[in-house]
């Protein structure tokens, strides 16, 4: 048996190496290139889907409320903020299925009765509104998007990987 040694970059690291490469791609005429770096260091409140677009429940709503909001939405998870705007946790179609499932049938009579703060995940990666784009990419490589807070901790919007994704590809063709 034949042991390879791997060498694993992490993605900010792998951003680096490439930030002066350019390289031609077959058939075409135009260049893969990224010129600067300055984009990795921009504010990730530049690029949030703001609080206001974003489906969310608050932590005293039941669980048969933020099943419906999730069903209704098609998210597979929604944040959790408290009367005040600040997120205080992520709630997801898993966790309230698994919060219903009995030893022999789902109760979906207990949905009314539980509380979303009983349920839901509180301990979660956040990014505030000051971190960078390339803290964002950091969390969006293990998360589809990230809750954003401002200083507070009041919840400004989420950073999705499709956004960062689509921000990282303009930098790369140097599409302005």
């Amino acid at each position: 048996m034949i042991e390879e040694e791997a060498i694993v970059l992490s993605m900010p690291e792998y951003l680096f190496m490439i930030i002066d490469f350019e390289k031609e791609i077959e058939g075409n005429d135009s260049m893969i290139s990224i010129e600067h770096k300055d984009f990795l260091f921009t504010s990730v409140k530049e690029y949030i889907i703001p609080a206001e677009k974003v489906a969310h429940v608050q932590e005293g709503n039941n669980a048969e409320h933020a099943l419906l909001v999730l069903t209704k939405t098609g998210y597979s998870s929604i944040p959790v903020l408290d009367a005040k705007d600040h997120l205080k946790g992520l709630l997801s179609m898993r966790t309230v299925t698994d919060s219903i499932l009995g030893l022999a049938h789902i109760e979906y009579e207990r949905l009314p009765e539980l509380k979303v703060d009983e349920i839901m995940r509180k301990e979660i990666d956040t990014l505030k509104t000051t971190d960078t784009f390339q803290k964002g990419l950091d969390y969006l490589i293990d998360h589809p998007f990230i809750c954003v807070t401002e200083e507070d901790g009041t919840f400004a919007g989420i950073l999705t990987r499709r956004v960062l994704l689509k921000q990282f590809k303009k930098y790369i063709y140097n599409v302005q």
